[in-house]
């Protein structure tokens, strides 16, 4: 007998049967969950692509932005300064700024590179337990 779904009744097949074929059914869900897994990677991968591709439109729009903006600054500059000293102001302001993100982002790798990895917190957990076993 079937089910609507096209599975078999099992209500009278007995233990041993049933536990037979348990390996089967376990190897079953395992290549079910790792097919379920690849379709959701392929799938995730797809969108993280489409939305980088995005990403870098909106950087290659501001990248072109920048420049305009300089201009606008240096020219607003100029109605009171030779346009010289205001695109001179204009260069050592955005100097500066390069100067304090570069930094910003200096202590940021230092913070990283001072942080506890991972990794040797496992190979610390490693030794510490064979230590513990070769006392045994």
């Amino acid at each position: 007998m079937t089910t609507p779904r096209g599975f078999r009744d099992r209500a009278d097949d007995g233990l041993l049967t049933l536990v037979g074929e348990v390996p089967e059914l376990v190897r079953n869900l395992v290549v079910a969950e790792v097919d379920s897994a690849k379709s959701w990677v392929a799938r995730t991968a797809k969108d993280v692509g489409i939305g980088a591709g995005w990403f870098v439109a909106a950087l290659f729009v501001l990248f072109w932005s920048v420049p305009a903006l300089g201009a606008f600054v240096i020219i607003g500059l100029a109605s009171w300064w030779p346009a010289w000293l205001s695109a001179l102001v204009v260069f050592v302001v955005m100097i500066v700024i390069v100067a304090i993100l570069a930094l910003l982002g200096l202590m940021k790798f230092r913070k990283i590179s001072r942080a506890k990895n991972p990794g040797q917190s496992i190979a610390e957990d490693v030794r510490a337990v064979k230590e513990a076993t070769d006392e045994f």
